[in-house]
């Protein structure tokens, strides 16, 4: 039990490095001062068009965003494996229409999976006091800091915001719209430094 766990636990380690080493390269200019602006310049035009798209594909969206304390966009989460997988991105936390700080986004899964896809993951903190955990963490795992509900349209197409009644809720969209059935489990959150 020890060996698969230390096993796991590498497995784990090493995916997060290569995943964080490769998203953190992806955008950045080759011009050293402007690199965190050009970053960030580049997420947030990203998040824009995430959001536009979650709001024009899925009616209900617009409500809920109107409800939310706050939204944490990672508009391009790059998801890789070959048994083991994992995901990176780069996103915003905005509060209002005002730009906060900027985070990454780490997650491992282990199973069968192969190649790469892309997809945006939008969470909003519906309650102040979530936000607030949010805020003073120096370190967010979905489901060890706060438990998440992942979102998707119902055959109408449309999001029942009546019926969303957790703190925190998330949304995983592809270019062809919402996804189901996944699991932000384990998913990390951590501040970028400038």
């Amino acid at each position: 039990m020890q060996r698969r766990s230390f096993l796991l636990h590498t497995a784990v380690t090493g995916g997060a490095l290569a995943l964080t080493a490769c998203g953190a390269t992806s955008s950045v200019n080759t011009t050293a001062g402007n690199r965190p602006v050009q970053r960030h310049q580049k997420t947030d035009t990203d998040a824009d068009a995430a959001m536009a798209r979650l709001t024009g594909m899925t009616p209900g969206a617009r409500e809920l965003l109107g409800k939310a304390r706050g939204s944490l966009i990672f508009p391009n989460v790059i998801a890789a494996g070959l048994g083991v997988g994992g995901q990176y991105g780069e996103g915003v936390l905005r509060v209002g229409n005002l730009t906060e700080d900027y985070f990454s986004l780490v997650s491992l899964s282990i199973g069968l999976q192969i190649g790469a896809q892309s997809k945006a993951i939008i969470f909003l903190f519906m309650s102040q006091d979530a936000l607030d955990k949010f805020r003073r963490s120096q370190g967010w795992s979905v489901g060890a800091d706060a438990s998440v509900a992942v979102l998707h349209a119902g055959a109408n197409g449309a999001i029942d915001i009546n019926a969303v009644n957790a703190p925190v809720v998330a949304f995983i969209m592809t270019n062809t719209g919402l996804m189901a059935n996944l699991t932000l489990e384990g998913t990390k959150v951590t501040r970028l430094k400038s």
